[in-house]
């Protein structure tokens, strides 16, 4: 959920939201959250978060409930003072304190949005109807692409995968309304229940836009898409970049997609300097192209009107936005009732003008200190990590030297921007909230296309500072931490080692250790695609991931469906690397040190000789009596309250619905299993607990995973 995965063409994360909680400290560990009833051996995600879990059933307008919800309700609380204040109080024209006040105060004002109706699609639905020909489609989705509303395809500028310096343009695989590919072709039974759901919700939204015969257009989008469907690669094979990689002239791509002139698209957007640029997925153009003339016009037309309903309906008057909730909200992730409107208009801000409001949020939450300090975690990890990387026994001294080059050039971006982006071509108003929204989509649109063929802006950031995220780029070897990520319990300059080491110290460590998963071991240390690999130490990687596979593979989190170790496979690898990392970081420290313990728990150690170990001392885990505190249990042990620090951090509650989104379609692991994936594959872990040989939080020794 922290990661931002290979950022090519928008890859989905999963929601961050607010709202109550119960018995939160944010100040570090509770004890009040802790399951004292389910042994840690057994199960440490529910032992460490169970009585979390019980004290905080999920709000109503959520389908997922988590620590970063937790921390994403004290941002919004922040964010809604300074919103509220802009509006109050604009200032001069054209400053951001206008643009962010005029922004929040048209998304607020619900009276003129549900008296406007659909007035604000007239011109677009208008363009739709007056389409004659496959040129004419061809030209209205241009048109679209030009003002940044994604139709058909995804498009945006990014560094050349070869040549990471330098942006270029990418053409992706879209046009679905579905959360992916799958769910138009999965065959079973409840893939087909809601094939019907989403069919009838189409038929909802054109009603609400006026179309008599809106059942059975709805039956022509489905039928469309399903096409685009079969087109279209499935996610594990987006995560091997070459796959996003395929770069053509202009009179390449015109010949591929010979009814889609890529040479006017570009002349259009202002770009006609441009000869090359990456049609990511040849053979879904090559399809796409082919169905503009052998599907009939209107079948487009109602797709297009489809599309634009779909991408604006949170943006319009109250029949449009709770069918699109009913939908999204209720049906694909099982929530009850959609968030009041203060926090989609915050969330609507974020997205069109974030880094206005986030120089303001900054100020209130992450001093200078707190950066300092961060960074010097993030110099301990490198340092834990390169000690790890020259203990390998199956990597050659030649990879290990590119690996640490690559760790070496390896950047951290801690907080904020040091440049923040320029929003004075951006005009936002109090008029209307969609064409605000619109203005915004436009403006990013327009800084996308004045990127092509440019050097790459390394100062930039694709986070916002008050996102509770972080995310490693390949192509920039950065890791990149926003202040708000940076909050407690994740991170507090106050706290004790144990806490931030198994909190941010484990975030970090993530994100480092995609530098070398199996898409970011694929970049070198200037962040271009290239090998820097011996045949035989990948084989050897390829053979150590695929254990991680089968480990993931055999869980099963909802009713009858097992997680995708294929398509988890980076996370799982920087999950585990990245909490070896930090615990490795942690013993470098006085209070790391302070209890002896072999580095990383690494798996040279049996779990038997863990658990012997681990009975010589005492502590709150063997006593089985907590007081409750501020501190976390009063006799835990400093590995322990690594432990649960790193636990704690990721309890989360989900909707049973939610998580069948997420396994079906995320490259992310539920929480759950985030948790107890890792550790079961740590000795040290086992140690700490006195687990022995046959727990569930102890796999034998022929199966634990040993990568980085």
């Amino acid at each position: 959920m922290r990661v931002l995965r290979l950022q090519i063409l928008a890859p989905a994360l999963l929601s961050i939201a607010a709202g109550a909680a119960a018995h939160t400290n944010e100040r570090g560990l509770d004890a009040r959250n802790v399951d004292t009833r389910t042994p840690a051996c057994m199960d440490f995600f529910q032992h460490a978060n169970g009585g979390w879990l019980a004290s905080n059933p999920i709000p109503d307008a959520y389908s997922t409930w988590s620590l970063d919800n937790e921390i994403g309700e004290r941002n919004t609380a922040i964010l809604k003072r300074l919103l509220e204040d802009a509006a109050a109080h604009p200032g001069a024209g054209g400053s951001a304190t206008q643009k962010i006040g005029d922004f929040y105060a048209a998304a607020m004002d619900e009276a003129a949005i549900d008296k406007a109706g659909i007035a604000p699609l007239k011109h677009d639905l208008a363009a739709i109807t007056a389409l004659q020909s496959p040129a004419d489609i061809a030209a209205l989705i241009a048109d679209w692409q030009l003002h940044g509303q994604d139709v058909l395809f995804d498009f945006e500028a990014q560094p050349d995968l070869k040549h990471s310096d330098t942006d270029i343009a990418y053409a992706g695989q879209g046009g679905l309304g579905l959360p992916d590919r799958d769910y138009y072709l999965r065959a079973d039974a409840k893939s087909k229940h809601l094939r019907e759901q989403y069919r009838a919700h189409v038929a909802r939204m054109l009603t609400l836009l006026g179309d008599e015969n809106a059942t059975g257009e709805a039956d022509w989008v489905v039928t469309l898409e399903t096409r685009l469907a079969k087109a279209s690669l499935d996610r594990v094979a987006l995560r091997d970049p070459s796959n996003s990689y395929h770069v053509v002239t202009l009179a390449q791509a015109d010949a591929k997609t010979p009814n889609f002139s890529w040479t006017g698209f570009f002349r259009q957007a202002g770009r006609g300097d441009v000869m090359t640029f990456s049609l990511a997925q040849p053979e879904f153009f090559a399809a796409a192209d082919a169905a503009l003339v052998s599907i009939p016009l209107a079948h487009w037309q109602a797709w297009l009107r489809w599309r634009l309903i779909d991408a604006d309906a949170p943006y319009l008057a109250k029949p449009f936005v709770d069918a699109d909730f009913a939908f999204k909200g209720g049906v694909l992730r099982g929530a009850k009732q959609n968030l009041p409107r203060y926090k989609r208009a915050i969330r609507s801000a974020n997205s069109a003008v974030g880094e206005l409001l986030g120089q303001a949020y900054v100020a209130h939450v992450f001093p200078p200190q707190a950066k300092q300090r961060a960074l010097q975690l993030v110099d301990n990890l490198k340092t834990a990590m390169r000690a790890r990387i020259a203990r390998l026994d199956w990597m050659s001294a030649e990879t290990k030297k590119a690996a640490d080059a690559k760790l070496d050039t390896m950047t951290a971006k801690i907080g904020y921007p040091d440049r923040w982006r320029d929003y004075s071509a951006l005009r936002i108003t109090r008029a209307s909230w969609i064409a605000n929204v619109r203005a915004a989509r436009a403006f990013e649109a327009q800084r996308q296309f004045a990127k092509f063929g440019k050097p790459v802006d390394r100062s930039e950031w694709d986070m916002t500072p008050q996102t509770v995220n972080a995310y490693y780029n390949p192509m920039g070897n950065e890791i990149v931490f926003p202040a708000a990520q940076l909050l407690t319990p994740y991170f507090d300059a106050n706290a004790d080692d144990a806490l931030n080491y198994g909190g941010i110290g484990s975030v970090i460590g993530h994100e480092m250790t995609h530098a070398f998963d199996d898409e970011g071991s694929r970049f070198d240390a200037h962040g271009n695609l290239a090998d820097w690999w011996t045949a035989a130490d990948r084989r050897q990687f390829q053979a150590r991931a695929q254990k991680l596979v089968e480990q993931f593979n055999s869980y099963v989190p909802v009713d009858d469906l097992h997680i995708n170790g294929k398509l988890t496979l980076g996370e799982n690898i920087a999950d585990l690397g990245g909490l070896l990392i930090a615990y490795d970081a942690f013993k470098l420290t006085a209070q790391g040190r302070s209890e002896a313990a072999a580095p990383g728990g690494d798996a040279h150690e049996s779990a038997a000789s863990a658990a012997a170990s681990a009975k010589t001392s005492t502590g709150f885990y063997r006593t089985r009596r907590a007081e409750v505190g501020d501190d976390g249990p009063s006799s835990a042990t400093n590995d322990q309250r690594f432990f649960l620090a790193y636990a704690q951090t990721w309890r989360t509650a989900q909707r049973p619905a939610q998580l069948r989104l997420q396994v079906r379609s995320n490259e992310h692991a539920p929480a759950k299993f985030r948790t107890n994936g890792p550790l079961a594959d740590m000795p040290a872990f086992a140690r700490a607990f006195a687990c022995k040989p046959g727990d569930a939080m102890v796999r034998p020794t022929s199966q634990i995973v040993e990568i980085w």
